[in-house]
């Protein structure tokens, strides 16, 4: 590969920008299609949007619940959500969000590609296959949103970046700012990405002064200055000292960026892919941009040096292959003269895309059934009830096809305003608080769902150890309800002395426990 040619007029810009515009409306199907998207995460998060909502005027959740306004570094779902679900049904507001996450990242690939290039290219619809990934299948939706912001804030970035200084800094302050909001890792890709491309421009600037040179580069840090006193007021610095690096983890999170539910698909994905650059590499039509190398190599040294616990956050390096495989494919060009070429590989490009669109579709059908059937049980819990959440161990060998039961009971926040133990009220990570009188019996600290075998020699024990972690000790008095989840369609009650089944769906069972006579 060799460096890129200094910009040309691109005359088919108008046909490029439509080809790309259909490529994002296929990737985006899945995603505005399905009702509740089978994303891990997703369902505990869309029940804090009603939350925030609706506590002013339920006084269920009034009863449960606090929202404490706080600057945290993961907020942006929680602004925009809520007002959307004022003029719409909230499972509407929440895909229309998830939508905008992935359309935030498609375009913004695309437009930095343009700033990069000088072009618009189809080669960017290469990248949208891998929209879908084990990191996206885990619901961490704020993430994606930054990542989306962070394409689009580069692309600002060079596309100020040889006119008066104060624009670029203004609006790369602005950009970083909200990135803040957004997600502290994405905020952290942002500024990857543009001390990659300043190291780039550093070097290829030898003609001016040294210490120009110097100072303009460390001017690209100034953006981030308001980063300080944010964490500084933030609860999310008290999280600061819970770090872990893991080995194992690094080699995850490389396959993380390609999975999702079928092996042979993704590798026959990413060996077409890999081949179709390769040989158009051969024939010199594909280049990366010079100061993509030196985010590879910066992006190797920060995943290698990252751990896999920061924050109190897991997953926090192997999110980064993910959002990196992204990037760096927007720092491609590929120049095919027009003809039976270029139609071709355009062609090719959308096969691979309908292929991925159509796996996930399909798989995302099948699993539709259980977030229906656990929407529908909900409706059989009394409102204002208390509901735990357990686990059978009947689990799928691809876990991403466990990922609809992860967080599904939290629907029972949604339609019943009822009180659900793994809600997330994480302290210092997002606004929404159990308050006092339950904290005792809320999942405070990210974990497992309880076992059958840890709810058994828990429902034995007489006394709650104050900070134990166990929210589910004294079960059976504590909640109203049990949810047992990633059961066999023939599993028995484990607990017949104490519970009543009242629905069987699809890998799940809802009991209701029987309360002692006074």
């Amino acid at each position: 590969m060799t460096d890129p040619p200094a910009a040309q007029p691109d005359r088919g810009a108008a046909t490029t920008i439509a080809l790309l515009a259909a490529a994002t409306a296929l990737a985006l199907a899945p995603v505005l299609l399905d009702p509740i998207p089978p994303l891990a995460d997703y369902p505990n998060h869309l029940a804090r949007m009603h939350v925030i909502g609706a506590i002013g005027a339920d006084p269920d959740l009034a009863r449960y619940y606090d929202i404490h306004w706080r600057i945290i570094p993961n907020l942006v779902m929680d602004v925009v959500v809520p007002p959307l679900a004022r003029i719409m049904d909230i499972y509407l507001a929440g895909r229309l969000y998830a939508a905008t996450c992935l359309a935030l990242v498609a375009s913004g690939l695309c437009v930095l590609n343009r700033a990069l290039f000088g072009r618009w290219s189809v080669l960017c619809i290469a990248a949208l296959p891998f929209l879908y990934n084990r990191i996206f299948f885990l619901g961490y939706m704020n993430y994606w949103f930054g990542v989306g912001l962070a394409l689009w804030a580069t692309a600002a970035w060079i596309a100020l970046r040889d006119r008066p200084w104060p624009w670029r800094l203004i609006v790369s302050t602005a950009f970083a700012t909200a990135l803040f909001f957004s997600h502290l890792f994405a905020a952290g890709i942002y500024g990857m990405i543009l001390l990659a491309f300043e190291l780039w421009r550093l070097a290829q600037r030898r003609a001016a002064p040294l210490g120009v040179r110097l100072v303009d580069f460390a001017a690209t840090g100034l953006p981030f200055l308001p980063f300080i006193p944010l964490l500084l007021a933030s609860p999310t610095l008290g999280l600061a000292g819970t770090n872990q690096w893991s080995l194992p983890a690094k080699l995850e999170g490389l396959y993380f960026a390609i999975d999702t539910y079928s092996d042979p698909i993704d590798f026959a994905l990413v060996a077409i892919l890999a081949a179709l650059l390769a040989w158009t590499a051969l024939r010199g039509e594909l280049r990366m941009h010079p100061a993509g190398r030196v985010l590879i190599g910066l992006g190797t040294v920060v995943y290698l040096a990252m751990p896999n616990i920061l924050f109190d956050t897991y997953v926090a390096d192997e999110r980064l292959p993910a959002a990196f495989l992204l990037v760096a494919m927007s720092f491609l060009s590929l120049r095919i003269g027009a003809g039976v070429a270029r139609a071709a590989v355009t062609l090719l490009l959308f096969l691979l895309l309908a292929g991925r669109v159509a796996e996930v579709g399909t798989t995302w059908v099948a699993l539709a059934r259980q977030s229906s059937d656990v929407r529908a049980s909900t409706r059989l819990i009394e409102r204002g009830s208390r509901v735990l959440v357990g686990s059978s161990d009947q689990l799928s060998e691809n876990e991403a096809r466990d990922f609809a039961l992860a967080h599904a009971a939290c629907l029972a926040i949604i339609e019943r305003s009822a009180f659900v133990a793994n809600a997330f009220v994480f302290p210092g990570k997002q606004i929404m608080e159990a308050r006092p009188a339950y904290r005792q019996i809320a999942e405070l600290v990210d974990g497992d769902l309880p076992t059958i075998e840890q709810l058994a020699a828990a429902s034995k024990t007489t006394a709650q150890p104050q900070g134990s972690g166990e929210y589910w000790r004294q079960w059976p008095r504590n909640f109203d309800y049990l949810y047992l989840m990633y059961t066999a369609p023939d599993e028995a009650n484990p607990f017949p002395e104490l519970l009543t089944q009242v629905y069987k769906g699809d890998r799940f069972k809802l009991y209701k426990i029987r309360k002692a006579e006074p």
